[in-house]
């Protein structure tokens, strides 16, 4: 209420300058503020307006201003401000003739088809992706008066697509009952969408807009992709029909924002004056959003300059077309390959009912593709060893000198001595066995023997990533004696059928720790992969004690694998452990005998050594 009389008193203020103008009556500027209240397309902007008319009509002030064309700057940026609507424009126009849409006049057949291939543009590009520009809104009597030539000229060469790129670019104008009809052949004929509201202020109405149940010729659907272009040129009815198509998730929108313009603008006369008044008098409110496109305009869901725009879109529709045959060799490739075979197949399937069910249609590009299919397949196994991947080439071996080898050595691993006589080894990365055994002695000399002299021994793990589990049987056997052959696991590989046994090495560099002496290894949540078969191998076989958090529970090494004839590889875990006793660590990760939190684990440790060991002195 205080806005809209500040509205109207800053208005009359001005009324008096038009005693200067014989032209321009003294009630002026209260009849700019009539036609606000009657036409402007939101009135609970307006609560108090009648009451400020009547309340600012006594106003006697003087404000000179030298000309009306000043006076209506200053009246628009008042308006404007006050009412936070940058389309209220007031302005002073004695030549203004209000402009009359021609009506088209009757046309011979051939006048119609060259109307119609001039102002409607098609193509079909490679790939049969079909190519429509349309830079009018046409009415939906006038489509239905030429409904016969647009379906012989444009739609049924569109119809056979697979899919198709509606360019909007251009479309600046048309009506707003052609929202429905061009809406409804991207919809299905049932149920009937409500798909927009307009209220109209000078009547007071709302005119609901609903998908149509009967169209001339057939629909393109909701299966095929749909791709509709923008630019910062796309205006107003255009606009409302790009935001429908976009949250009804029929289309995606490529290209710029579009203009933020209004479903309808009036130009009214200020009484019998030369002022005229620029006013939104009905508005759009569309019902999924329960917002608008008006003013502020419609986002893209992929924003590229609008000369891009198309590029852009042959890329997404490209993309998309490989969609399914990558989903369906995903799929397969689980059900052929994946460790665990119950559970691949569940997932394959559920990964067919996602394609299925349209949960890809969206997706604009390889790197989207990819991200979601991680994502899915996580979701459905629970497997975070299952997912796309890069196919990055090894990189070839290098030629280390021994020193060089050595200065590797000390920052991969870290080790200490502490109170007791108790030692530590740390590193966060399994090497693979054929590398490891030829720097064998290297690592003895430098790292092991450094530790292996100590009455018990911390191994921390809880940063350690994994890595290749080849190297596995090695590290286990320095903690168990040389005189007794253990089979420490048993990994079954899906795609061979095989099964390899894990022993005890009966020959090691160096010195073996035994299974005598103390052994307690911490772990985390980020403890993975070779590790987490480390600590479940000496979990299982009661050779150390695990203190800290349950780990990842990953998955063996993934094997990479190329999807089909497509760029895009997939890493599936082939590999489990023997869980003939029992659950082993894939998926669930191992469980601490002592659980404490990562950063406590060390010190609990210590703790327990100390008090042991420090006893006994």
């Amino acid at each position: 209420m205080a806005k809209i009389l500040f509205l109207v008193a800053s208005l009359l203020i001005f009324s008096n300058i038009f005693v200067a103008y014989s032209a321009f009556p003294p009630s002026l500027i209260v009849d700019i503020a009539k036609i606000l209240l009657d036409n402007y397309c939101s009135p609970e902007k307006m609560v108090g307006m009648q009451e400020a008319i009547d309340a600012a009509s006594t106003n006697t002030e003087i404000l000179s201003i030298p000309d009306p064309e000043t006076m209506a700057n200053v009246l628009t940026a008042g308006v404007q401000s006050t009412i936070n609507d940058p389309r209220l424009k007031i302005t002073h126009e004695p030549e203004y003739l209000p402009v009359v849409a021609p009506q088209m006049p009757p046309l011979a057949p051939e006048q119609l088809i060259a109307v119609l291939q001039s102002s409607i543009k098609l193509d079909i590009l490679d790939g049969n992706i079909g190519y429509l520009r349309i830079d009018h809104i046409l009415a939906e009597d006038v489509a239905e008066k030429i409904g016969a030539l647009l379906l012989e000229l444009v739609w049924n060469k569109i119809l056979p697509t697979t899919a198709l790129i509606f360019d909007m670019r251009h479309t600046s104008s048309g009506d707003i009952t052609g929202i429905p009809y061009i809406v409804s052949y991207f919809t299905d004929a049932e149920p009937l969408i409500h798909i927009d509201s307009v209220y109209d202020r000078p009547s007071n109405t709302t005119k609901e807009l609903w998908s149509m149940s009967t169209l001339l010729g057939e629909r393109y659907g909701t299966n095929k992709p749909l791709v509709v272009l923008t630019s910062r040129n796309t205006n107003g009815i255009a606009e409302d029909v790009v935001y429908c198509l976009q949250h009804l998730k029929r289309a995606t929108v490529v290209g710029e924002k579009t203009a933020g313009g209004s479903v309808k603008i009036d130009k009214i006369r200020v009484a019998d004056t030369d002022f005229y008044i620029t006013v939104p008098t009905a508005k759009s409110v569309n019902p999924i959003t329960g917002a608008t496109w008006e003013v502020k305009g419609v986002t893209p869901d992929v924003e590229v300059n609008a000369e891009d725009a198309l590029a852009t879109a042959i890329k997404i529709l490209n993309i998309r077309a490989q969609v399914p045959a990558i989903i369906e060799g995903a799929a397969n490739l689980i059900t052929e390959k994946y460790a665990f075979e119950a559970a691949g197949d569940e997932v394959a399937e559920k990964l067919k009912v996602l394609l299925a069910t349209g949960a890809y249609n969206t997706v604009n590009s390889k790197a989207e593709l990819e991200t979601k299919l991680s994502a899915d397949l996580k979701s459905l196994s629970g497997d975070k060893g299952l997912k796309t991947t890069s196919n990055i080439p090894a990189l070839p071996p290098m030629n280390y000198t021994p020193e060089m080898f050595i200065e590797l050595i000390k920052v991969s691993f870290h080790t200490d001595v502490f109170e007791n006589n108790i030692g530590y080894l740390r590193f966060d990365m399994f090497g693979d066995f054929e590398e490891v055994k030829a720097i064998a002695q290297i690592i003895v000399e430098h790292v092991w023997n450094k530790v292996v002299n100590t009455d018990a021994m911390i191994i921390d793990l809880r940063n350690n990533v994994g890595g290749p589990t080849t190297a596995i049987s090695g590290f286990c056997s320095y903690f168990f004696d040389a005189d007794t052959k253990i089979l420490l696991d048993k990994l079954h590989d899906r795609p061979s059928g095989t099964t390899k046994e894990l022993w005890t090495l009966p020959e090691l560099t160096g010195t073996r720790y035994g299974t005598k002496k103390s052994l307690i290894i911490l772990t985390s949540g980020a403890t993975a992969g070779a590790a987490e078969e480390f600590v479940y191998i000496m979990k299982r076989h009661g050779r150390a004690m695990i203190v800290g958090e349950p780990t990842s529970g990953s998955s063996h090494p993934a094997e990479t694998f190329r999807v089909g004839d497509s760029d895009v590889f997939l890493a599936v875990p082939t590999v489990y452990s023997d869980n003939t006793a029992g659950p082993a660590w894939e998926g669930t990760g191992v469980t601490p005998h002592i659980p404490v939190a990562a950063e406590a684990a060390l010190g609990t440790a210590k703790a327990i050594f100390n008090k042991h060991f420090g006893g006994q002195k």
